[in-house]
């Protein structure tokens, strides 16, 4: 069951407040034109004379979630492009769903984030830039925050499902997994044993693993 308190409590302190002296605040909210291109700051606003109800709720957290990517893991966004009423308040959120031993594999962010532990048993860490690993066994209610641009992780150490919810301080916090960065994309695999220290021919055998395996991680 979804701690609602500890969630909303998540969001409000991630939450970019406005204030008189920090911003001049001319409109209530302003919610994503998905028809218009997206700029630095968001997206343009929707014509508030078309702005319902419906704008203002997020339903895409509902429900089981089916987990097929190689990592054991499932992840559902709430950002200003999946949650248009998000549009420039400066926070995002998303739905951790991890299989009996998945994991989110080492990976980082523009953002901080917060996880909020519902169901399961995880280790959750952080590695800083002086390559110090920072990690704990989290129950459900527990709350973990890692601080932006720093690699962190988690996996189910539990023996059911895990299901977590993270809330991000950024619309588009970015989401970049160090292994499949350097052996899923486009990188020569002789740069990739160069810069890794791992030969070409183990470099290829973790291209074949990673490459068409990583969606929706």
């Amino acid at each position: 069951m979804m701690n609602g308190l500890a969630v909303f409590s998540m969001l409000f302190l991630l939450a970019k407040p406005f204030s008189a002296g920090s911003a001049n605040i001319e409109i209530d909210y302003c919610i994503a034109d998905l028809s218009l291109p997206r700029g630095p700051q968001g997206y343009a606003c929707k014509d508030p004379a078309k702005v319902t109800t419906d704008d203002f709720v997020f339903t895409g957290f509902r429900g089981e979630k089916s987990i097929t990517n190689i990592f054991g893991n499932n992840v559902t966004r709430a950002n200003h492009t999946t949650f248009p009423a998000l549009n420039g308040l400066g926070l995002s959120m998303a739905r951790l769903d991890l299989a009996v031993g998945g994991v989110v594999p080492a990976h980082s962010h523009r953002t901080s984030e917060m996880i909020v532990l519902i169901n399961g048993t995880i280790i959750a860490g952080i590695i800083d830039t002086n390559n110090t690993a920072y990690y704990k066994v989290l129950l459900p209610g527990d709350s973990m925050i890692f601080p932006q641009t720093l690699l962190h992780f988690q996996i189910n150490v539990g023996k059911t499902r895990a299901l977590a919810f993270v809330g991000l301080n950024g619309a588009n916090p970015g989401f970049q997994i160090a292994s499949t960065a350097l052996f899923a994309g486009n990188l020569p695999p002789e740069i990739a044993s160069a810069i890794t220290l791992i030969s070409p021919k183990e470099v290829r055998r973790l291209n074949q693993i990673f490459s068409g395996n990583i969606a929706a991680s």
